[in-house]
């Protein structure tokens, strides 16, 4: 895994310093300790950062090819490469190096942009072909691996990993976008589809972007995209012996490593799937850790150890404190963007003792977007039966009434919360499920944000992309509308940054096996009642891990990596809180209302409200804007 970096003048080819390129892929160096390479030509320079994982002593980057006409920096893997290389040797291609970064080299030669849908792995890369004249830059199918890039005031195009390496530019005007902090109050993350510092731009999940010598910079162009229109057919048995075989090539197939290997083991369904078929196909113990706490009822170490017994693998433990909010500065550098999906403490705290031991490590990350095993999919689906019995006139008036009439009770159980599921119901399913899966509603951003900012606003809405991904979903029925609409946002712009970020900033390369792109797709196509039956998420999912797997495994109730956050600003954090009102990068933005941030952390701190997220919220974006601007 890897950091890369670059420039590209697209109308003239300017000369491109090298300690430029340099001081770009460095900020990254995090990405890649394990060496550093620049390559510049009139008009373009790429820069590399290299974490060694396959051909170690081999494959530098950035690579040219053997005439010196293509050039790439590369970051990920292509677990295919093997194949591929036969292929391309077939065509008379010869290969220099055992790594999978020559493929790319020779996969353009042969096809051009079509090389992308050859490719199953997790990439963003950047190619030079001097023939062309073009710099040609792609990202993976599901957004594993991230890319920013924007146009300079100079008339260049510069790319990068990560934010930071933007950032190490001079002539990156450094300027916040009041639409990326209403994206982000909405969700917690800031959208792949925006940016907090305005002008930059995220290459989307499955796109690609041709830059032409002498034309204008292009939009990006789709290339992939996951597909819910059509339904596999074939009994239960079938489809379930089809999923294993997926299921085993995946896991296998990310097991290519010239450094030690591992797994991220909770317990849960996925990671236990996981490392169940990573023993099944090694040669000796594979090495698993797992993260407790030092409060039981967060702690899942008990299900870990089962698994890891079962398998017998070389298991390591370390138990951290619940309350490990000194972590907080060290994710703010390590997202940049403000990123408030708590989970990224333990995360972080994951991949450093996995880094321990490993330098590659397998996660169960993606199946919950795939086979439905989130609750909200089950929420979605109950409203939608109402919604089908009631016609919308009459839900709105009567579900809207209530909603605004009944108490808020954000500490209750999700079924308990009347309040949200009212005001849902009196939406249409695509506004009901934007709001489901928010975490500051509309209305309290309303209540936070002043004139100023709801004016620079214009209108936007953070829910409407939500919505407008529903309405336009290649998709039969409401559970695969609100699927798509999580693989386009939810999973690139929190799952996979999250895991991408804290990984990286250990130098450990996490591998995602359950978001192989047969495996998304075979999900996609599979009937709803095969994802979600009788309020069971991953339905087949678990029936085909039972081989595997014990019942009390796949059968318990989901928890995740929880912090708890509420706790915090009533306690610790408390003052911290309360220091928001006053913050001279918040209150100093104009575009928060002091006396609205000090009702919220006095009413979250005596126990009347419950506000503990939207507190988290502000605390990591007025830290990040403190870096940033």
């Amino acid at each position: 895994m890897c950091g890369i970096a670059g420039l590209y003048y697209p109308a003239t080819p300017k000369p491109v310093d090298p300690a430029r390129i340099a001081a770009m892929a460095d900020a990254q160096a995090h990405r890649g300790p394990d060496g550093s390479g620049v390559w510049t030509a009139p008009g373009v320079g790429l820069g590399h950062r290299r974490l060694s994982i396959i051909d170690v002593a081999g494959s530098p980057q950035p690579m040219a090819s053997a005439d010196g006409t293509l050039t790439v920096t590369y970051n990920g893997e292509i677990y295919n490469f093997a194949a591929l290389r036969a292929e391309l040797q077939g065509r008379g291609a010869v290969f220099t190096t055992a790594g999978d970064t020559e493929v790319l080299l020779h996969g353009w030669a042969a096809w051009g942009p079509a090389l992308l849908d050859r490719l199953n792995g997790m990439f963003a890369f950047a190619l030079h072909d001097a023939r062309r004249q073009c710099l040609f830059l792609a990202r993976d199918r599901l957004g594993v691996k991230p890319l920013h890039y924007v146009e300079l005031s100079d008339g260049a195009v510069a790319f990068a990993s990560e934010l930071k390496g933007l950032l190490a530019h001079p002539l990156l005007r450094r300027s916040p976008d009041i639409r990326a902090v209403e994206d982000y109050m909405a969700f917690g993350y800031v959208p792949d589809d925006t940016c907090l510092v305005a002008g930059v731009k995220k290459l989307p999940a499955g796109h690609s972007l041709l830059i032409e010598r002498g034309k204008p910079v292009p939009a990006p162009s789709r290339w992939w995209d996951v597909d819910f229109s059509r339904r596999a057919t074939g009994s239960a048995k079938a489809l379930e012996e089809e999923l294993v075989a997926l299921l085993r090539d995946a896991v296998t197939s990310r097991m290519v490593s010239d450094v030690p290997l591992g797994a991220f083991l909770s317990g849960g369904v996925d990671s236990s799937a996981v490392v169940a078929l990573m023993a099944e196909a090694s040669r000796g113990a594979v090495r698993t850790c797992t993260i407790g706490f030092d409060q039981n009822s967060l702690d899942e170490r008990r299900y870990a150890d089962v698994i890891a017994e079962r398998f017998a693998t070389r298991h390591r433990e370390r138990v951290v404190a619940a309350d490990d909010f000194s972590l907080i500065d060290t994710l703010v550098h390590a997202f940049d963007e403000p990123f408030a999906d708590a989970s990224a403490l333990a995360t972080y705290r994951v991949c450093e003792l996995a880094r321990e031991d490993v330098t590659v490590a397998l996660s169960g990350d993606g199946a919950d977007e795939a086979f439905a095993g989130y609750r909200r999919y089950k929420f979605q689906a109950a409203e939608e039966r109402v919604r089908a019995m009631v016609p919308a006139s009459i839900r709105s008036n009567l579900f809207g009434t209530l909603g605004r009439w009944y108490p808020k009770a954000d500490w209750a159980p999700r079924p308990l919360r009347a309040k949200t599921t009212l005001l849902a119901l009196a939406e249409d399913g695509a506004e009901g499920y934007a709001r489901s899966v928010g975490v500051t509603t509309p209305a309290l951003r309303a209540a936070l944000f002043t004139e100023h900012a709801r004016a620079a606003l214009g209108g936007h809405r953070a829910e409407d992309r939500y919505v407008r991904s529903m309405r336009d979903a290649p998709a039969r029925d409401a559970l695969d509308r609100a699927q798509y609409a999580d693989f386009q946002h939810w999973l690139p712009g929190d799952i996979l940054t999250k895991a991408d970020r804290t990984s990286m900033a250990v130098g450990l390369e996490a591998r995602e096996p359950l978001l192989d792109y047969r495996l998304v797709e075979f999900a996609a196509r599979l009937p709803a009642d095969m994802r979600l039956r009788g309020g069971q998420g991953k339905w087949l999912l678990k029936k085909a891990m039972e081989r595997y797997l014990p019942r009390d495994i796949l059968y318990r109730p989901k928890m995740g990596f929880v912090t708890p956050i509420s706790a915090w600003f009533r306690g610790a954090l408390a003052d911290e809180a309360a220091a928001l009102a006053s913050s001279r990068v918040l209150v100093g933005s104009g575009w928060f209302d002091p006396g609205v941030i000090a009702r919220l952390a006095a009413d979250h701190r005596a126990g009347k409200a419950e506000h503990g997220r939207t507190l988290w919220q502000l605390v990591m974006l007025d830290r990040a804007m403190a870096r940033l601007f």
